[in-house]
């Protein structure tokens, strides 16, 4: 594959077979990333597990202290009487039937992230078919079925994010955008780790970080030491 004259000055900031310090690496990926725009940084972590073994999965969710940059949509399933209290805590869409119809007859998609109350799980399981396979389907795991909905909608906005396995056992996070500089997506970046460590199926052997890189959109990807976690 033929790389852009960009994207191979940028690997010339790494070191073949070297692993990286979390600041090191951060500070690599801004300043390999030359877009015009704000490119947005990524995670990529491959654990030592077997996704299609339930006992393995791994998924849940964590607050970035220092949020994605990203303004975040939300679309909230719920009672009407939770109407006006989903709204003053920020969310951009609520409703019940009608925002189920609005999905499936006009094909709608302009949200980030979905929150329903329990009570509203049964009029959003219809459209599980359709969310599910985008990632955004409402889960007690990620915090997205919540009876609070205000404080759910709140954490999305704060810069809440999901993490889970993707079917070859990787897991793919945002933590922010380049313009926040090494020490603030080091601190996401922190908190991410931590959190994935902390869920590791009692079921998994051996390595459980196997390997993990950073990247921003069009920068070249950087080796991140993980040893320090002991998994």
């Amino acid at each position: 594959m033929k790389h852009g004259k960009k994207y191979t000055e940028s690997a010339k900031l790494i070191e073949p077979g070297r692993a990286y310090e979390t600041a090191d690496a951060m500070a690599i990926v801004c300043k390999g990333a030359t877009a015009k725009f704000d490119e947005t940084v990524e995670v990529h972590v491959r654990l030592g597990v077997d996704g299609r073994h339930a006992d393995q999965q791994v998924r849940g969710a964590v607050i970035l202290p220092n949020g994605t940059g990203k303004n975040v949509r939300v679309l909230v399933f719920c009672k009407e009487d939770k109407y006006e209290a989903a709204k003053a805590a920020g969310a951009e869409y609520v409703g019940g039937m009608d925002m189920v119809e609005k999905i499936t007859k006009e094909n709608w998609f302009d949200f980030d992230v979905v929150i329903a109350s329990p009570d509203m799980m049964g009029v959003v399981g219809r459209l599980g078919k359709i969310l599910g396979p985008r990632g955004l389907m409402p889960n007690p795991k990620a915090g997205t079925v919540a009876p609070d909905v205000a404080k759910a909608i709140t954490e999305a906005k704060a810069g809440k994010i999901e993490y889970r396995l993707d079917k070859t056992n990787i897991i793919h996070c945002p933590i922010g955008k380049v313009s926040f500089g090494a020490e603030k997506l080091s601190e996401n970046f922190e908190t991410l780790l931590e959190a994935i460590v902390k869920a590791k199926p009692a079921a998994a052997k051996g390595t459980y970080l196997k390997s993990c890189a950073v990247a921003s959109t069009m920068g070249i990807g950087v080796p991140v030491a993980t040893q320090k976690y002991g998994v």
